[in-house]
């Protein structure tokens, strides 16, 4: 299996460059957190080659991403630690090669494509990407109940995609020059695209981030609803990321729905202090749903006026 080499470098890697993910990830038992480093680090190494290219063409990323797909297949040797750790833990696991193909896939997309016409467009961009990061994930744990818990699981990897986009609208366009807010999104609120080409905040693309951040925090709601599925020890883990990744939502709402002309960042001492109220809820009560619905950002179904439920104070920044 992996060796101690291998797992110092994708465990540094995740902890660089996975900053919120990785407080989660150490709440996972020691049999799943370890291949999840090796998970994270190939998914950083794959994406790597799309979002800072470092000089290389179009087909030389493409390129790339071939070889590192064949050597995560086992298909070609590599000497990259990476790599071959990944390749390791995917043969262990059984995580099937489709899962890891559409993953590389959606990567290769990002070369080329930096604006979604639509939301069903940017949907089937995910399913490559973050719903297969799910899927992966949910093999490493080994449930026994995988057929109920995979639709979860890329539903809540969706919503951790969505929230990163919609909290990274200006970054996305200054480093990479890509809109992830669906075009059909804009034009329902008269919003224009070239505002945020030009980092112009309008008020109608704060109405257009509103509605996406509604959309993911329905899949947040039905991507925690699958978190009983997966082994007990792993369950606190899945639902601390999925508190840590919904704050962000606050931040936006904070902002007025602006995360055009700046970028929102949750700091270590919320993140501290969302793990420890997420554990010492989950003390009182172990239904994932219930603990999401107390502690974290996305309002109950249907009531968009507040973050917190009616009895439960917000928490200290």
């Amino acid at each position: 299996m992996v060796d101690d080499i291998q797992l110092a470098e994708s465990k540094s890697i995740h902890r660089k460059t996975g900053k919120t993910f990785y407080f989660a990830t150490r709440l996972l038992p020691e049999r799943v957190r370890h291949s999840t480093y090796v998970l994270y680090a190939f998914f950083r190494v794959a994406d790597e080659v799309v979002d800072n290219p470092d000089g290389r063409s179009p087909a030389e990323q493409r390129q790339r991403l071939e070889e590192i797909e064949a050597a995560a297949l086992g298909r070609e040797p590599t000497d990259d630690p990476v790599l071959s750790a990944f390749s390791e833990v995917r043969s262990a696991y059984g995580i099937p090669d489709e899962e890891v193909e559409i993953f590389i896939d959606a990567m290769a997309t990002d070369i080329e494509k930096s604006r979604y016409e639509s939301y069903e467009e940017l949907e089937s961009y995910m399913r490559g990407s973050a719903a297969a990061v799910g899927v992966m994930m949910t093999y490493i744990m080994e449930t026994d109940e995988m057929e109920a818990a995979l639709p979860a699981a890329r539903k809540l990897g969706e919503a951790f995609q969505l929230s990163n986009f919609l909290r990274d609208i200006r970054e996305d366009v200054v480093d990479r020059d890509r809109i992830y807010l669906p075009r059909e999104t804009l034009e329902a609120h008269n919003a224009d695209i070239e505002d945020i080409e030009s980092l112009e905040y309008t008020d109608e693309t704060g109405a257009a981030i509103e509605q996406e951040l509604r959309r993911a925090e329905q899949l947040y709601r039905d991507g925690v609803a699958g978190i009983k599925y997966l082994p007990r020890d792993c369950q606190l883990s899945v639902l601390t990321a999925a508190v840590l990744y919904a704050d962000h939502h606050r931040l936006i709402r904070e902002r007025g729905y602006d995360t055009v002309s700046e970028t929102p960042s949750l700091g270590t001492l919320r993140k501290i202090a969302l793990v420890a109220r997420t554990r010492w809820h989950w003390l009182w009560t172990d239904e994932p749903e219930a603990v999401f619905a107390t502690v974290s950002a996305v309002p109950v179904a249907g009531d968009h006026r507040t973050e917190h439920p009616p009895n439960e104070p917000a928490p200290t920044r």
